[in-house]
């Protein structure tokens, strides 16, 4: 089980790592905005600008589901489950943890999952 110093510090890169996701979604949010005021001249400089904003849509959504991810996590350390697998019960282990933060499975039932996920 994890003590309290770890979910401290899980609890802390978490809070940073939220906040910096929601830094780059609104700069990445404002930057899309100022974008769709731009003039644009001719095909290709409106080519350029759907492809941008698909990838810049891409990168939110994904930014947006991590963001997800993070606040589930902390509302697992509220609820004193953070670092339990939400297949097996079984503790999450910590090298796990620290590769990736707001894991919600251990390691052998994310290969299942995957391996599901893959059928």
């Amino acid at each position: 089980m994890l003590d309290r110093e770890q979910i401290e510090f899980f609890k802390s890169a978490l809070e940073a790592k939220r906040d910096k996701i929601k830094k780059n979604l609104h700069i990445t949010s404002t930057e899309l905005d100022s974008m769709s005021h731009n003039d644009l001249r001719d095909e290709a400089d409106f080519a350029s600008t759907l492809l941008g904003r698909a990838v810049d849509n891409a990168i939110l959504n994904q930014q947006a589901q991590e963001l997800a991810e993070i606040e589930l996590a902390l509302d697992k350390i509220k609820n004193n489950l953070y670092g339990i697998c939400e297949m097996c019960e079984e503790e999450i282990n910590i090298e796990r943890l620290k590769v990736k933060i707001f894991a919600r499975y251990c390691i052998t039932c994310r290969e299942v999952i995957e391996k599901e996920q893959n059928k």
